[in-house]
């Protein structure tokens, strides 16, 4: 297996990974936490993608990509916290003032998952964070202790995952996803 991440900026390997099976359906996208609450609400079928679409064509795009011997793979969601919905999220505190960026989906296409592909996700977050200077990355995951973790819910990633990556815990949540805690995970970039 020969893992390679890189920066989201080709819109059908985002498909590959993160898009509908019927073009049409209504379904995350990975837009949620990406985009305003009330245009999420608003952007019905092919719209999303339409909208993914845009963002893939940023600048600093929305994401990164994992590529299995140039097959894409998984997706991870990195972007400045300041353009995300974390930047007013009473649930997740901020820790600072520190221009911070998230990471807040990690998806790994079925078929391809249990093969560490979730920590070259991260890895690669964390090195475009950095890229772009980024002082400091966070993510919100969930704090599982081992157990289980639904499949639609373990998107956000588990503390074990982020530990491993070198993250700390930087602070607690009020948020809690499938019955766990989630806690404010933090990596020093400078």
């Amino acid at each position: 297996m020969a893992v390679e991440v890189r920066p989201a900026t080709h819109f059908e390997d985002v498909r590959t990974v993160i898009g509908p099976k019927r073009p049409d359906a209504t379904v995350c996208w990975c837009l949620s936490y990406r985009i305003p609450s009330a245009e999420n609400v608003a952007l019905r079928g092919t719209d999303r993608g339409d909208r993914m679409q845009e963002l893939v064509r940023q600048d600093p795009p929305p994401g990164v990509v994992a590529y299995d011997d140039g097959e894409p793979v998984g997706w991870a969601a990195v972007h400045p916290r300041a353009d995300t919905s974390f930047a007013r999220n009473r649930r997740i505190p901020h820790v600072d003032d520190l221009a911070v960026w998230s990471v807040w989906c990690i998806r790994v296409r079925p078929g391809h998952r249990g093969k560490g592909i979730s920590h070259h996700l991260l890895k690669g977050a964390v090195d475009m964070a950095r890229s772009y200077g980024a002082p400091a990355i966070e993510g919100y995951p969930v704090d599982n202790q081992g157990s289980k973790v639904d499949l639609t819910m373990a998107y956000v990633g588990t503390r074990k995952l982020f530990e491993a990556a070198g993250f700390v815990k930087a602070a607690d949540t009020q948020s809690v996803l499938n019955g766990f805690p989630r806690v404010l995970m933090r990596l020093d970039l400078r």
